[in-house]
């Protein structure tokens, strides 16, 4: 799992799953067939309840154990996969992000979730930050190491500077941006993770809040203020994104356009970080 470049969490993950699949049958792993691994997700989804994101969470583990480390033949469209139910996301309303953040405990919390919102940043992404990685200058936040371990900017909106600004001023942090009590480590997912919650509690919110519904808000908002641009033309994606239809366009249907909103909410939080931000957006 070293060697093929999988994030800590997940590797423990696939370690977590393969262990309870192989205590269920009380045997080896090895010495069980793909039937075995059927049942097993049936038992899981009709005995322990377990919702499809985390049943597919173990059909993950499996090809790897089987293919990779047992190197038997076969390929990925052996195991199984449970279809989830699209949802879409939950998205506070500007007065209701005002709300939240007057809850948050610590101007150390308060700081970090507000860049999950500005913008847009996964929380491990937020908690990792180190001060250098804060280009004042041209506007952005460095990402480091983000989901597939790759680096990327995003951008950093007038306000967000002036309240990292006052932040830094207070705590004066020298390395990472969010440290720990811990000498040269960050906070935690976990520790942001429950100044989250607390917060949403407080605040009274009858929404399901976690810092990914503030990057979901921070997208839903440039659409709704009209600050999202469209992708540079030279993009080949932007080009796929804006092709017109084989029929031409049309007027769409309620559910089309429910659809193509949720689509437009995914492709924000995933190409945002590209345009710049006007401080009276937020």
């Amino acid at each position: 799992m070293h060697l093929g470049g999988l994030a800590p969490a997940t590797q423990r993950s696939y370690l977590h799953y393969v262990s309870d699949f192989a205590r269920f049958y009380n045997t080896s792993p090895e010495h069980l067939d793909l039937e075995a691994i059927r049942q097993y997700e049936l038992y899981l989804l009709h005995e322990k309840k377990m919702s499809p994101q985390s049943i597919n969470a173990f059909v993950s583990s499996v090809p790897f154990l089987y293919l990779t480390t047992l190197e038997m033949p076969g390929g990925k469209e052996c195991f199984p996969r449970v279809r989830c139910a699209k949802k879409l996301p939950v998205v506070l309303s500007r007065e209701e992000v005002a709300r939240f953040f007057e809850n948050v405990a610590g101007l150390k919390y308060r700081a970090a979730l507000m860049i999950c919102y500005g913008s847009g940043l996964r929380i491990s992404e937020t908690v990792s930050l180190k001060v250098s990685d804060i280009d004042s200058q041209r506007m952005l936040l460095r990402v480091r190491d983000g989901k597939g371990g790759k680096d990327r900017y995003a951008m950093l909106s007038p306000r967000l500077l002036a309240v990292l600004r006052s932040y830094w001023r207070v705590a004066r942090p020298k390395d990472y941006l969010f440290p720990s009590w811990r000498e040269g480590r960050h906070i935690t997912c976990g520790a942001l993770g429950g100044a989250c919650s607390f917060a949403a509690k407080k605040s009274g919110i009858q929404k399901r809040i976690t810092t990914h519904t503030l990057r979901h808000t921070f997208a839903t908002h440039l659409l709704e203020s009209g600050t999202l641009k469209v992708l540079q033309p030279a993009s080949s994606f932007a080009a796929w994104l804006l092709r017109p239809p084989a029929n031409g366009w049309s007027t769409p249907s309620p559910r089309s356009a429910a659809r193509n909103k949720s689509w437009s909410i995914w492709a924000a939080i995933h190409t945002a970080w590209l345009f710049p931000i006007s401080d009276s957006s937020r």
